[in-house]
């Protein structure tokens, strides 16, 4: 049996910008599950799949691009790298650094990170700045940042090493199903994911190794939706932090994503998300972060507006793991009940019939 060894040795070194024999800075990432979804298939009446992109190392598909971009950046001679991030990529950063050797800095927008990211990159060691702004305040400090003083940027933005491993996505789930599928839905923040992947796509299918392109079906929040209304908004508002940017910095590829691909980008409320967040975690066993849920949230509204043709392979992306935000896992789930250490007394509670 071939063990994994992290997507740039085990499968995608050729795909990928690295000067040959540079060194792979890897924590096994990519390999993620796909989950056929029994419930959304048989919901929407077509092949609904899930790709579980929270089983990534650090708990997010950032760990793809990270791989890259850290590979790059010590095979270039970096000591320091830094990001903006709204959680994952702070996450994903100051684990690759650490694993390289390299000293780490992330910058935050000040009370929007939820700690289960922010202790992420406390624990790896990295330098956290939190800034009193929002994600584009915190992006653009760091691009500045990096243009004058001796650091790597490594978020994806203008990153082709970061958007190059992002890609290995789109490769993974068609070498599994044997084909593209014929609609992506994922959540769209700052536009580098939908980019991504829909690049990813047109590479196989440039090399041969695919029939088809699917379409790209983008969902934001309704609060943070500026892709939707073609303007950047200036105070985004979201419980769904990770997707809460107000003016992506990946915006011309998330459209040309949209519009090459036939696709679309719309938004849905977080109620919708929140419910297809809770929905994904009861049905089909998959604790996503609630971000990671707009795809399905956006598949279903879809579905509920006659929108949706029957009979469609669909792969949706769940883009970061549910243990990154416990507060919103407890919100609105069954309070814990007492009860003594006497059997008859739990059975009463758990409501047991003899």
């Amino acid at each position: 049996m071939t063990s994994w060894n992290g997507l740039i040795e085990s499968r995608y070194r050729r795909w990928l910008p690295l000067p040959p024999g540079t060194p792979a800075v890897s924590l096994n990432e990519g390999g993620t599950p796909l989950l056929r979804s029994h419930h959304l298939s048989e919901l929407t009446s077509c092949e609904v799949w899930l790709k579980v992109e929270g089983a990534n190392p650090t708990g997010s598909f950032k760990d793809r691009g990270m791989t890259v971009a850290i590979s790059g950046a010590a095979a270039q001679g970096a000591t320091t790298v830094i990001c903006a991030s709204t959680g994952n990529t702070s996450a994903s950063a100051a684990a690759y650094a650490a694993r390289a050797g390299l000293a780490s800095a992330v910058l935050v927008p000040k009370g929007h990170v939820v700690p289960g990211k922010l202790g992420q990159a406390v624990r790896h060691g990295a330098r956290v700045i939190e800034i009193s702004g929002t994600f584009d305040d915190c992006l653009r400090v760091a691009r500045e940042l990096a243009a004058h003083h001796p650091v790597a940027l490594v978020n994806s933005v203008g990153n082709e090493l970061r958007l190059s491993g992002q890609r290995t996505v789109a490769y993974e789930i068609a070498d599994a199903l044997g084909d593209a599928p014929d609609v992506h839905c994922l959540p769209v923040g700052n536009g580098g994911n939908i980019t991504a992947t829909w690049g990813g796509y047109l590479a196989y299918r440039d090399a041969g190794l695919t029939t088809r392109l699917p379409r790209m079906w983008g969902f934001q929040a309704e609060g943070a939706a500026p892709l939707v209304h073609g303007a950047p908004v200036a105070d985004p508002r979201t419980d769904a932090g990770a997707i809460r940017i107000g003016n992506p910095a990946t915006w011309d590829g998330a459209i040309a994503a949209r519009d090459d691909s036939g696709g679309l980008i719309a938004a849905v409320s977080d109620e919708q998300i929140f419910a297809a967040y809770r929905e994904l975690a009861r049905r089909d066993g998959v604790f996503a972060e609630p971000a990671s849920a707009a795809g399905v949230a956006g598949l279903l509204d879809r579905h509920a507006r006659g929108l949706l043709e029957p009979g469609l392979r669909v792969v949706v992306t769940l883009s970061g793991n549910g243990l990154k935000d416990q507060a919103a896992a407890l919100h609105d789930g069954r309070a814990a009940v007492g009860a003594s250490a006497s059997t008859a007394e739990v059975a009463r509670a758990l409501e047991l019939t003899t």
